[in-house]
């Protein structure tokens, strides 16, 4: 039996301490915050409920996985989950708009068809068997398996099955996501369906690779999913799973140094002075808070083959509405009010430090979830969008954000009661993470740039786990963090992948 030291309690370092817990290891957490589930949070106020992380499961089965692993248990035993149906209303900037159901390819195109005309749900239908194929080819490397130590050849295949292109006398295949867009769906409104979901991870469509397309196919493929009573409760089982396994938690305990010993990660110590010895030590913090605590070594881009930590990422402006009046029958649980001028959005957020267009694409949410509200005569509503990290400016942003949420929910200002701004610094607060910014899930491609660091580091013995490392962000992509890293310590360095 192992000591393990888990630094933080977000979602993959949960995961990690419940698997390592169940593999007869001793698992004591260390946050430095007085709560778990890192970016996974709840605010209540005045009988309102709002999530104030991700407000939506995709992916359930890495979830299902963990409670099965660890206890044998469904997850349903846990929390309720629900498959979101229709999974989005779309608003485009012509005022058009488009409902989709849910894992549903045939009536995906039909309503694409009614919504934009003949041919545009088979545009897009072809778009998304392309993107599964993307996703099969890059499934087990960027999800499933640690990172390959040749990962340069990930960073060089696409994976994208792009239809050749031609203009003028070239042909040419689409390396991005912005030119899948615009060469293989031919319409601005299906091009911005397409590149939402990338904006939603703060990635630019005109650099993400194609093989980015694979974004949408997981919504298609594996369904869009809630937790009743919001997906803090998804946090609450995981962390309960780890209390009956005996994970020993200590909150406001901030670590402020790994402790080395012949060479290798040896234990921590806190920040008041105390020392806890341990033969493995987890790591679930941003990479600058990391590089901070551990001295004389370069854990990460220490090495020519290393891939360095992505920094730089956007971060979410999130805005909670308590509104008056309640939920309207048939309302959709998610509406995306994408904006006018999507390239001008683009270029205020990824070419200039400047921020948000004065328009920008807004998510709102609008859960049918009387848990979340203190009677049936008032609404829980949440607008988020993608910000520069470390913005300040949150109430003008705001601002932007609710005047676009009225082209989705109509008299949208004269309903609200109160409202609370979330802004970069609130996450910075929360992850550790400089300005907030939030990390995108692993792609392969793009010479690399959106791949993740491996789960091992220069220092033997200290492991990283959670969004900054492989596989990346996402609450999926935390989950299979936890489950590589629980394989790497039980099963030592010939452990590649789950089964």
């Amino acid at each position: 039996m192992a000591r393990i030291a888990v630094i933080g309690a977000g979602m993959g370092a949960l995961t990690a301490a419940a698997r390592l817990a169940v593999a007869g290891h001793r698992v004591a957490v260390y946050e430095r915050t007085e709560t778990y589930g890192g970016a996974v949070r709840r605010r209540e106020r005045d009988g309102f409920s709002f999530d104030t992380g991700p407000g939506l499961l995709p992916l359930p089965a890495v979830y299902r996985d963990l409670f099965l692993k660890t206890g044998k248990e469904p997850l349903e035993d846990h929390v309720e989950l629900v498959q979101v149906d229709p999974s989005a209303r779309h608003v485009f900037a012509d005022g058009s708009e488009a409902v989709l159901p849910n894992a549903s390819r045939a009536g995906v195109v039909a309503a694409l068809d009614g919504a934009l005309g003949a041919g545009a749900g088979d545009r897009w239908g072809d778009v998304l068997v392309r993107a599964r194929e993307a996703w099969d080819r890059s499934r087990r490397p960027l999800l499933e398996e640690t990172l390959w130590p040749n990962w340069r050849v990930l960073a060089e295949r696409e994976p994208y099955p792009a239809v050749p292109h031609k203009r003028l006398l070239r042909t040419r295949r689409a390396g991005t996501l912005a030119e899948v867009a615009a060469w293989e769906l031919g319409d601005p409104r299906l091009a911005a369906l397409l590149e939402s979901h990338a904006l939603a991870y703060g990635l630019d469509p005109r650099t993400a690779p194609a093989g980015a397309a694979l974004l949408a196919y997981l919504e298609h493929a594996f369904g869009t999913w809630y937790v009743r009573g919001g997906l803090r409760e998804l946090a609450r089982a995981v962390y309960e799973r780890c209390v009956a396994r005996r994970v020993e938690f200590s909150f406001g305990a901030e670590v402020a140094r790994v402790r080395e010993k012949d060479g290798r990660a040896a234990g921590v110590e806190l920040a008041d002075g105390s020392v806890a010895e341990a033969d493995f030590v987890v790591a679930g913090i941003a990479p600058e808070a990391l590089d901070r605590i551990v001295t004389g070594t370069a854990v990460r881009g220490g090495g020519v083959d290393e891939v360095p930590p992505q920094r730089g990422l956007p971060s979410r402006l999130t805005v909670l509405l308590a509104l008056r009046g309640g939920r309207p029958e048939g309302t959709a649980h998610r509406t995306v009010v994408h904006a006018p001028d999507r390239e001008a959005e683009l270029a205020a957020l990824f070419d200039t430090p400047s921020g948000m267009a004065a328009q920008p694409t807004v998510t709102v949410l609008r859960p049918d979830d009387p848990a979340l509200v203190p009677d049936a005569e008032h609404e829980a509503v949440t607008l988020t969008a993608t910000v520069p990290a470390g913005t300040e400016r949150g109430a003008e942003y705001a601002g932007a954000m609710v005047a676009a949420a009225e082209r989705a929910v109509p008299g949208l200002r004269d309903r609200i009661l109160w409202q609370k701004i979330r802004t970069p610094a609130d996450i910075a607060a929360e992850t550790g993470a400089v300005g907030g910014a939030v990390p995108a899930p692993a792609l392969a491609a793009a010479g690399g740039r959106l791949l993740h660091p491996s789960n091992t580091t220069a220092l033997p013995g200290l492991f990283t786990v959670g969004g900054w490392s492989h596989p990346g962000g996402g609450l999926p992509h935390a989950g299979m963090s936890g489950a590589l890293v629980a394989g790497l310590i039980v099963e030592g360095p010939e452990f590649r992948g789950s089964r």
